[in-house]
């Protein structure tokens, strides 16, 4: 499918894609929704809970790289050890990485974003002395850890194009994938997706969803 390059409201760029009318980040600041839903809401919000050393993070959904990166900052910043596996199974090309421009957006060196995306698949790669990445090319359905993650990072694209990605199954993949205590953040708050994720075990909460978003979810494993 076509995908073309486009400046979000916040300045950040992200990926559209016309067929679908959907793009890989909210078009009302990628940036902003990535530390709003994952940083804010995932990130900081467990590491307030628990401070498990490393801090193991499963991602769904690569994408362009952005919430990956803004974690590695933040783990370079706060010396958080951080290992983090990202999912994804159509991996943008170099030259739309070259146009994203997320590195000059955050005031950060572009090494760190680079090296994310030259990072062989299917090996862990040490991108800086706190963090480390494992990119695994595979569906969302393959998906078979166990007891393995403290925290899920749930980017999919949105249910109206891709509903496969929402079901009982796809979250009862990511319940077992958690350790006991485990949380995942969505920018989703469909009422079918939260009673999905509570009918296979997690405890289910609405947040205040980013610009552009009234609410978000956070669910638990209990």
């Amino acid at each position: 499918m076509k995908r073309e390059i486009i400046i979000t409201d916040d300045g950040s760029t992200t990926i559209y894609i016309p067929d679908w009318n959907e793009q890989y980040h909210s078009k009302h600041g990628a940036i902003q929704e990535a530390y709003h839903v994952f940083i804010n809401a995932g990130l900081e919000y467990f590491l307030t809970q628990l401070q498990p050393k490393p801090l193991k993070i499963l991602e769904i959904g690569f994408g362009t790289g952005l919430n990956a990166f803004i974690t590695l900052l933040e783990a370079d910043k706060n010396k958080i050890p951080i290992n983090f596996t990202g999912v994804e199974a159509y991996p943008i090309s170099s030259s739309e990485i070259e146009k994203l421009n997320y590195p000059l957006q955050l005031n950060s060196s572009d090494e760190y974003f680079k090296k994310l995306h030259q990072g062989k698949w299917e090996q862990q790669i040490s991108i800086s002395d706190h963090f480390s990445i494992l990119k695994r090319m595979q569906f969302f359905s393959e998906i078979n850890d166990k007891n393995n993650f403290h925290l899920i990072y749930f980017d999919a694209f949105g249910a109206r194009v891709q509903p496969e990605l929402w079901t009982e199954q796809i979250f009862k993949k990511m319940y077992i994938a958690l350790k006991k205590g485990g949380v995942l953040v969505t920018y989703s708050a469909k009422g079918s997706v939260r009673i999905a994720m509570q009918t296979v075990g997690f405890v289910v909460e609405r947040l205040p969803g980013p610009p552009g978003k009234r609410e978000m979810l956070r669910a638990r494993k209990t």
